[in-house]
């Protein structure tokens, strides 16, 4: 018998605006939206007084399985998604080994199967020699439980620093990728050539505030503009990773309609001047830019020119994150606050909840053409969160799921926080706690849509 669940009563973020309606689930679809009140269901959610969103959609990810299990690993990152309303994941392949072929990207497929609450998908890595693995990674055949075919979302490619062998910095390697690839393509773009130059110039015992020097809008720029004019000689699709600095979105602008571009939280929340508060624990790669570059990514993204918020989430341990620059690693944790983060900034009157589904649930399954994800419409997948636009709590270190446990933004007062997670139409966090008998999905992918500007505003992939 089909398992049924009315959300009722909620303030419903649907593609056209918000709504008091309510939300039928049947097993792991949205059945209905105004659904009547009285349906034969098993399960009534009384939401009076809350908002329901899409599940939120982080296509930026750093799990650290296999190889640095110590900062997190499938599990509680997936543990960390859920308290923070993220109801799917896309994962990088920068792992120890790295994911840049068939072999090692079923390992992490069927790992996640067993272990992750949420829903996945897993990005190949490129280098300069696997080609033929990026060519071929359209479809993987039997990396599912059931043995079903899935389709990588995309190929991550490192113009810039990297571990092990993922720096693909030669123009010609890069031409041959962007030539002869099928799956879209994102990318770190620092300019390697330029960072070490940075360095040399710093001279010894560099400090943190030295970080965004050797990382500086020129190392993003030259980047971003060489990887804008392969996308746009190839007419190949192509995602600019972690936005940083005001001088980017010129190239992303020009680069429509093959070039999409995301923003973290960090890089319009904070800024150099936090370095003094907050020293190694905001030290990530982009490096942090200026005030007014962050202030341009936040408009960047309210007028369009970037399409969507990732969380770049990137774990270390406190005690990694604590030794003295530059021995300390670049990265933080973010998956399980941005979603507070950005409800607390809609309650400011800084952007609408509306805004905030485009970006962080819409946007990106467009971008990487999720089938199913995204919105609130009968026939999609019943991933959702409910939030409490009026709860205020402070964010804690002895609190977080990740299990890295730590966040840089601990002590902050937040307004607006996720109550209750479904994934796949089954509660999978509640009252704080999370179900443990949950599992997620490897995400579907359909790239034949042609991404997100093929899509008219409103029109979603089913």
């Amino acid at each position: 018998m089909a398992k049924r669940v009315l959300i009722r009563g909620a303030q419903v973020v649907l593609p056209d605006g918000i709504a008091l309606t309510n939300v039928l689930l049947q097993d792991d679809k949205i059945l209905a939206v105004d659904a009547g009140w009285d349906q034969s269901c098993q399960e009534i959610v009384e939401a009076t007084g809350h908002y329901l969103l899409p599940g939120v959609i982080d296509d930026q990810v750093h799990f650290r399985e296999p190889g640095a299990e110590h900062k997190e690993d499938l599990e509680s990152g997936s543990r960390a998604c859920a308290a923070g309303g993220v109801t799917t994941f896309l994962e990088m392949p920068n792992t120890s080994p790295p994911a840049v072929d068939h072999e090692r990207l079923a390992w992490k497929y069927l790992r996640a199967a067993k272990v992750s609450r949420v829903n996945y998908g897993f990005y190949i890595g490129a280098t300069d020699s696997n080609l033929d693995a990026l060519r071929a990674a359209t479809q993987l055949k039997g990396v599912e439980p059931q043995g079903k075919s899935i389709c990588v979302p995309g190929i991550k490619i490192f113009i810039g620093s990297s571990t092990g062998d993922l720096l693909v910095d030669s123009q010609g390697a890069l031409e041959e990728i962007f030539s002869s690839t099928q799956l879209p393509i994102c990318a770190h773009c620092e300019d390697e050539s330029t960072v070490r130059a940075n360095r040399a110039m710093v001279g010894e015992n560099p400090t943190i505030q030295d970080h965004s020097r050797i990382r500086d809008t020129r190392a993003a720029t030259v980047a971003t503009s060489r990887a804008v004019d392969l996308a746009l000689r190839h007419k190949h699709r192509f995602h600019v990773l972690h936005a940083s600095a005001e001088d980017e979105l010129s190239l992303i602008r020009a680069g429509k309609p093959f070039v999409t571009a995301e923003a973290c939280p960090h890089h319009f929340l904070f800024s150099i001047d936090d370095y003094a508060r907050l020293g190694t624990l905001c030290q990530m790669n982009p490096a942090l830019k200026s005030r007014q570059d962050a202030v341009a990514i936040w408009n960047a993204l309210v007028d369009g020119t970037i399409q969507l918020i990732a969380t770049d989430h990137a774990p270390h341990t406190i005690q990694e994150k604590q030794l003295t620059y530059p021995a300390s690693p670049s990265g933080i944790p973010a998956v399980e606050n941005c979603l507070p983060l950005m409800l607390n900034r809609a309650n400011q009157g800084l952007c609408t909840l509306e805004q905030i589904a485009g970006w962080m649930s819409d946007a990106p399954a467009r971008v990487w053409g999720l089938v199913g994800k995204g919105r609130i419409e009968a026939g999609y997948d019943a991933d959702l969160v409910l939030v409490d636009m009026g709860l205020k709590r402070t964010v804690d270190n002895n609190v977080q799921f990740t299990r890295c446990g730590w966040s840089p933004w601990a002590g902050e007062v937040l307004q607006g926080w996720p109550i209750r997670t479904w994934v796949g139409g089954q509660t999978v966090f509640c009252q704080n706690q999370l179900l443990e008998s949950v599992r997620g999905r490897a995400v579907l992918c359909d790239h034949s849509r042609g991404g997100y500007w093929s899509l008219t505003s409103g029109v979603g992939l089913r």
